[in-house]
């Protein structure tokens, strides 16, 4: 808490600046996204800073990028594309091992679980 504090003051402090440094969206490379991305941080900054609030929420997206690799990679090597149908099916499976395991599950028995009738469901979320 002590820590957290002054870190979310230079965040708000250092989005200030920026914006107030790029006042327009001007003529300078990239200058208007960065604009745009600064008035994202602090019109959404909430959502940008909840992995400082809630320990549970991780800071980064790595490991969804990393859940969806090996489909991607199967992608490259077969030099094609799937039909749709197939693909959010592939990615709904993958999704639903992916979220057992980060709750402690092992992915093989979620899926002879699920497959048997009994899928397992994640709790519901606490209440903010």
């Amino acid at each position: 808490m002590r820590l957290r504090h002054p870190l979310v003051k230079q965040f708000r402090d250092g989005v200030l600046v920026g914006l107030s440094d790029t006042t327009s969206n001007g003529g300078r490379p990239g200058e208007r996204k960065a604009r745009l991305l600064l008035e994202v941080l602090r019109d959404r900054e909430a959502d940008v800073l909840r992995f400082a609030h809630d320990l549970r929420v991780p800071p980064t997206s790595n490991q969804a990028e990393r859940d969806l690799r090996p489909s991607k990679i199967q992608q490259k090597i077969s030099g094609r594309l799937t039909s749709e149908q197939r693909t959010t099916d592939r990615y709904r499976i993958r999704g639903y091992l992916s979220t057992a395991a980060k709750h402690g599950h092992n992915m093989i028995d979620a899926l002879r679980d699920a497959v048997l009738g009994h899928p397992w469901m994640p709790p519901d979320p606490a209440p903010a």
